[in-house]
């Protein structure tokens, strides 16, 4: 995880606290605690940063609407990240 940027950080963490989430409900999450808008031209390139490190995985949910899902190898990274900031920061 030391390779993604913050913004790639924050997206994965919301990936993995909801069931198979939609871009628009990724991008509410992020726009409330960004406090500001996140637009498409950022957001969904940068879920294909995910997509392609093997960290989330993209789905259909219906006709047009894509599902995104952590992966096992993701949550391995999230628990890694938790276990380095716990030796900082407790």
């Amino acid at each position: 995880m030391h390779d993604l940027t913050g913004f790639q950080r924050d997206l994965l963490f919301v990936v993995a606290g909801k069931s198979k989430p939609a871009g628009v409900a990724i991008k509410d999450e992020m726009e409330e605690y960004y406090e500001k808008t996140v637009h498409y031209g950022r957001l969904y390139p940068n879920l294909d940063t995910l997509i392609d490190k093997g960290l989330v995985e993209k789905g259909k949910k219906d006709q047009r609407t894509n599902a995104y899902r952590i992966t096992n190898r993701g949550r391995r990274e999230i628990q890694a990240r938790r276990d380095w900031k716990n030796k900082y920061y407790n």
